[in-house]
């Protein structure tokens, strides 16, 4: 059973750092939610620490250099990481070979940027499809086309016994009033045609692995911190939480805004059937962020 709370300032005592969503929870992809930004700037002021754990095929730099644009202020938020970062760190371990075959934007093109933190990185190549040993997707070459435009390709590439490493396990995202296809669209439908997808964000367990590092980075003193995840995606960032065994925090005006009818707050009676339609349990619920 889900508790709906009013303000994230009525349970933030509880908890030393939180892992918190940007897309639906920070932001709505075109401008920041000003209570939300409120909200985390009065949680980091109690001596909280805010670790902004992101979906985003883009590594730390380039999910900050958005933040501008969106009007998301440095005070609200301690440091971030991203599902970029892992799948990048992935990609140069030798994941999915040395010729890929890439899928995405030319705006996500720095996602091949080399990365210190690798020792002896594998030196990759963009190729095409016919010559690689893999695929990296950071999105759809288009986030309005329908997904299984793909099938072609990727039926070659399963032929081939290409892994898929997927940059964006989310499958949707609202930009504004629009909703978008992610790469969690594209890796699902290879999956569904036999092929095998490789996850490095949310709810898998190697974002998870660099939000830590990242928290620690940040606040080292800090022994088995006790932690909150906030984000509005039951199947990303609430069932990661489970999977972390901790505690979580359901946005709920976010991409499920219409299945717990939320206005300011979730119709309690919509938000439990929902939680029990997909089989996820969030500790807490909110309508938004604030």
């Amino acid at each position: 059973m889900t508790q709906i709370i009013e303000a994230l300032s009525d349970i933030s005592h509880q908890y030393d750092a939180m892992f918190v969503d940007l897309w639906g929870c920070l932001h709505n992809g075109v401008t920041a939610y000003p209570e939300a930004v409120e909200a985390l700037r009065a949680y980091r002021k109690q001596g909280g620490v805010v670790v902004l754990v992101t979906n985003s095929p883009r590594g730390r730099a380039e999910v900050y250099k958005q933040f501008e644009g969106f009007g998301i202020p440095d005070d609200c938020f301690d440091n971030i990481a991203s599902s970029g970062d892992s799948a990048r760190a992935a990609m140069f371990e030798g994941a999915v070979g040395r010729k890929v075959y890439f899928i995405g934007t030319e705006a996500e093109l720095p996602f091949f940027e080399p990365m210190k933190l690798i020792e002896n990185p594998v030196e990759v190549e963009r190729v095409a499809l016919e010559e690689a040993e893999g695929i990296v997707c950071t999105g759809l070459f288009d986030a309005k086309a329908d997904p299984a435009e793909m099938r072609p390709q990727f039926l070659l590439a399963k032929q081939k016994g290409l892994k898929l490493l997927c940059a964006n396990p989310d499958v949707v995202v609202d930009r504004g009033d629009h909703r978008e296809w992610c790469a969690g669209a594209l890796a699902a439908l290879y999956s569904e045609m036999g092929g095998e997808s490789l996850y490095f964000g949310k709810p898998h367990p190697p974002i998870y692995d660099l939000a830590r590092r990242r928290l620690a980075e940040v606040a080292p003193d800090l022994s088995d911190p006790t932690i909150l995840a906030i984000g509005d995606g039951v199947r990303t960032d609430i069932q990661g939480a489970q999977g972390e065994d901790i505690d979580s925090l359901f946005v709920t005006g976010g991409l499920a805004a219409e299945e717990t009818r939320t206005d300011r707050q979730p119709h309690e009676k919509a938000l439990l059937d929902f939680l029990e339609k997909e089989g996820v349990g969030a500790t807490y619920s909110i309508g938004f962020l604030r």
